[in-house]
């Protein structure tokens, strides 16, 4: 039986963090303060993006030691709970992907052969060292003057302009054009954090025993690449691709996927 736990639960943090951003401006409560590319958490930890950190060290920018201790923060707690969770567990644009990759399966749109021709998952990766290229040559943190995680944040916590055009932009990219197409193919950021929580403890486990191989897994994985194991063999999801959002999980009738500790010396 199907169920939306994770999905729940990813929503409920999504939604409490932009609030809290929010708060922090128009109530001036000090339980997470700035941006998502640095905060203050209480007033007293402090909290960086390790991307946005890289950008604005390349621009040649000096940057104080709370940043740096904020970014190491970060990248320590993506490498434990899974780099890429920050993708559905936080940015507020997978709110966004998310729907438009709903209406696309109802609207019954999804044509893998076309998404793989023109565009590459790795194109991301690409971007994400381009951004810290152009940053050197410009002297600005490049990808965070155009970023819509940015864009969307400042739109929900002081009202949206002509940004909004950006998201509905992305989310017509990802129900039209191609799937998932922001977060798996463009986002520099994704591919960041796919980086630092490559070897993550926290995984998504396959029970092979217990699979009827339905596949509706597959179906509802922003990236399905990952699940090869289904129907195969009971290991771990150790992709770096994965996101850790559970719609795997939520999805399985079978009880055949759960949240696990990796196993390190068996990778599984």
């Amino acid at each position: 039986m199907k169920n939306i736990k994770y999905l729940l639960l990813r929503r409920a943090t999504q939604i409490i963090l932009m609030f809290l951003y929010f708060a922090a401006n128009a109530y001036g409560w000090h339980i997470l303060e700035g941006t998502f590319g640095s905060s203050k958490l209480f007033g007293l930890i402090p909290l960086a993006d390790p991307y946005t950190t890289l950008q604005v060290l390349s621009a040649g920018f000096i940057l104080g030691a709370d940043v740096l201790v904020g970014a190491l923060l970060i990248t320590l707690f993506y490498m434990i709970v899974g780099g890429r969770a920050f993708c559905s567990w936080v940015c507020p644009i997978n709110m966004v992907t998310d729907l438009a990759n709903w209406l696309r399966r109802k609207l019954k749109l999804d044509k893998e052969e076309v998404n793989y021709r023109f565009l590459k998952r790795r194109t991301r990766y690409w971007i994400m060292v381009l951004g810290l290229i152009v940053s050197a040559i410009v002297g600005v943190a490049a990808f965070e003057a155009v970023s819509p995680i940015t864009i969307m944040q400042r739109g929900i916590i002081f009202g949206f302009g002509t940004g909004i055009a950006v998201v509905v932009a992305i989310f017509l990219f990802d129900l039209f054009g191609v799937r998932n197409g922001w977060c798996g193919h463009l986002c520099p950021l994704g591919a960041a954090y796919s980086l630092i929580g490559q070897k993550s403890l926290i995984r998504v486990k396959h029970d092979h025993d217990a699979c009827t191989a339905c596949m509706e897994c597959k179906v509802v994985c922003p990236e399905n690449q990952v699940l090869h194991m289904i129907n195969k063999e009971s290991i771990s999801v150790t992709d770096k691709e994965c996101t850790n959002c559970g719609r795997c999980i939520d999805v399985c009738g079978d009880d055949a996927l759960g949240f696990s500790i990796r196993n390190l010396k068996k990778n599984s």
